[in-house]
């Protein structure tokens, strides 16, 4: 209201942008058996069982496979996730998060 002390801000433009992208991938191991890196995939990534076979098998055949592309705080917790699962049932599953 003019005279009464109050003064309006000028609305500032916030740029926002956004955050980084990373690749989880589950990496090959001699160990670990295929239904069980299929059913992890299911479990902690949602993939249906098409998609999680299919990311089983680059797995299987060239040492590697991406399993989504997220934000780095969410790529870590899955991550995490995976090995915790790889864990409680003694198999060496790994997986790694790399900038997409």
């Amino acid at each position: 209201m003019p005279g009464d002390g109050t003064k309006l801000l000028d609305k500032k433009k916030h740029k926002l942008k956004e955050p980084e992208e990373y690749r989880v991938i589950l990496l090959n191991d001699n160990f670990t058996p295929m239904e069980f890196v299929v059913e992890v995939v299911m479990i902690v990534f949602h993939k249906k069982r098409e998609d999680a076979t299919k990311i089983m098998l680059d797995v299987h055949q060239k040492g590697k496979g991406t399993v989504g592309v997220y934000p780095y705080d969410i790529a870590q917790t899955k991550a995490n996730h995976v090995h915790f699962l790889a864990r409680q049932n003694s198999f060496p599953l790994k997986c790694i998060v790399e900038k997409a």
